[in-house]
């Protein structure tokens, strides 16, 4: 699955417990009608890849929805769910190129020899 939207938020690594378990928060903001703020986890070594990106920043990241179980000490099951990246890469936005400009209509040359008695073979 994957997110695409602007980088809102980077957080810094954090780690926790003995055995060093690192975890990093990435916010997307969606660009549709009504944007949503995705709140993205990287864990372990995948916390790096966000070095190189930035706040305001198109992207796309590739993700995995987690869930897991947990049984709270009143005995009472609890769901919980997670939207964990692996991947994120730079989008190009729409604005900055991405489609070619339009040449302007005085670089195309005039029809000159148009005959209206000639046969149209189009279908249309």
């Amino acid at each position: 699955m994957e997110v695409q939207g602007k980088v809102k938020m980077i957080g810094e690594t954090q780690t926790f417990g003995s055995n060093g378990f690192r975890k990093r928060e990435l916010v997307v903001t969606t660009e549709e009608q009504y944007p949503q703020h995705i709140l993205v986890e990287f864990v372990q070594d995948k916390t790096d890849l966000l070095n190189s990106y930035s706040v305001g920043q198109n992207v796309k990241v590739s993700i995995n929805l987690r869930g897991r179980e947990w049984v709270n000490p009143q005995g009472e099951t609890k769901y919980f769910n997670s939207i964990q990246g692996w991947r994120i890469e730079a989008v190009q936005d729409a604005a900055s190129g991405s489609v070619p400009p339009v040449p302007p209509a005085d670089a195309f040359e005039p029809a000159s020899s148009l005959n209206e008695d000639d046969h149209d073979d189009l279908p249309f």
